[in-house]
């Protein structure tokens, strides 16, 4: 079985309890962490680049001199890309960059990044994450006793008020509930900082 140590709010070891080798013991699958990053990514992005072609400019409605004798080359409307105000040519036009990833490989890819944080040692498990005041210095101060130096995901069964204050100011800090952890996020902050009841509802939803 596998075993990690479980904290209290002081950084004190209580005792040993067992994760799910299904989950945490298992080959990650670097490929599939790959695509739903991209995928995460993809998502992100609005698509809406566009430029205008020549048949989408004003002007132009006849040509600008005469085909002959005017020293000048022969030209057919402003609108052609080599005028100042004319078309673009091969320019963006809006596109949806959505991907897709079907539910076992996502599945997966959760799985495999949380064993990556389980074996480079990345994984915080807490009995319990209550705060007594909405000030940020109280989590930082938590942060510290916890010797968290970077950046983390801080997943809780149920989102106090407090909480959530003391955590919206800081921008390497994430909060998220069980059901909400996804491959982007665990990839993305370094640490991740889990409560016992919500390891439990998170190993059951991914059995």
């Amino acid at each position: 079985m596998l075993k990690i140590a479980l904290l209290n709010n002081k950084g004190e070891k209580l005792e040993d309890i067992n994760l799910n080798k299904e989950i945490f013991g298992i080959e990650p699958n670097k490929t599939v962490v790959y695509d739903a990053v991209v995928l995460a990514q993809a998502s992100l992005r609005q698509g809406t680049a566009k430029t205008k072609t020549r048949s989408e400019v004003s002007g132009g409605g006849r040509k600008p001199w005469k085909q002959k004798k005017t020293g000048n080359a022969r030209q057919g409307s402003i609108r052609s890309p080599q005028w100042k105000g004319g078309g673009i040519v091969f320019g963006p036009t809006p596109r949806s960059y959505d991907k897709k990833q079907n539910k076992k490989e996502r599945r997966l890819a959760v799985k495999s990044a949380l064993a990556y944080k389980l074996i480079n040692e990345e994984i915080i498990v807490l009995d319990n994450l209550n705060i007594e005041t909405p000030k940020t210095k109280e989590i930082i101060s938590l942060l510290k006793t916890l010797k968290v130096e970077k950046s983390a995901l801080i997943v809780i069964n149920e989102l106090s008020d407090n909480l959530i204050l003391a955590v919206s100011n800081l921008s390497n800090l994430k909060l998220v509930l069980p059901n909400e952890v996804n491959t982007y996020d665990l990839v993305a902050y370094d640490n991740l900082i889990i409560t016992k009841d919500a390891l439990n509802s998170l190993e059951e939803a991914l059995k």
